[in-house]
């Protein structure tokens, strides 16, 4: 079974990832910043990590340096519910920083798990 790290600050978001995915059929770990993402993956890997990139404590985008430097293997979903809120795009950093795919909060579900099936076998 195909194994998922969710990152976000967000305990609704988190929830609802998890529910979502689970029911899809993946193995789901919670984090509920950057730091304790960080460490749940150094205990026990996986195969795809979704993350957040507006964090408090240590942001997504220091997060997804630090995967890219030490497991580049692991594929990145990087999701933002700031470009909503702002002039600012807050995914294209993380583009450029080698997130595999991004997705601007609020997505539908259906949108979230055909970005995941493009990485991940069920």
């Amino acid at each position: 079974m195909a194994r998922i790290l969710v990152i976000d600050d967000d305990e609704l978001i988190r929830i609802t990832l998890h529910t979502i995915l689970q029911r899809a059929g993946y193995e789901v770990t919670l984090a509920t910043n950057g730091q304790d993402g960080l460490k749940k993956f150094r205990e026990r890997p996986v195969d795809l990590v979704i993350l957040d990139i507006i964090m408090p404590e240590k942001g997504g985008i220091e997060v997804l340096g630090e995967f890219r430097r030490d497991a580049p293997e692991v594929k990145i979903i990087a999701i933002s519910g700031g470009v909503m809120r702002s002039e600012t795009d807050y995914l294209a950093a993380p583009k450029e920083l080698g997130a595999d795919h991004c997705l601007a909060k609020p997505f539908r579900p259906r949108d979230l798990l055909e970005a995941v099936a493009r990485f991940l076998p069920r």
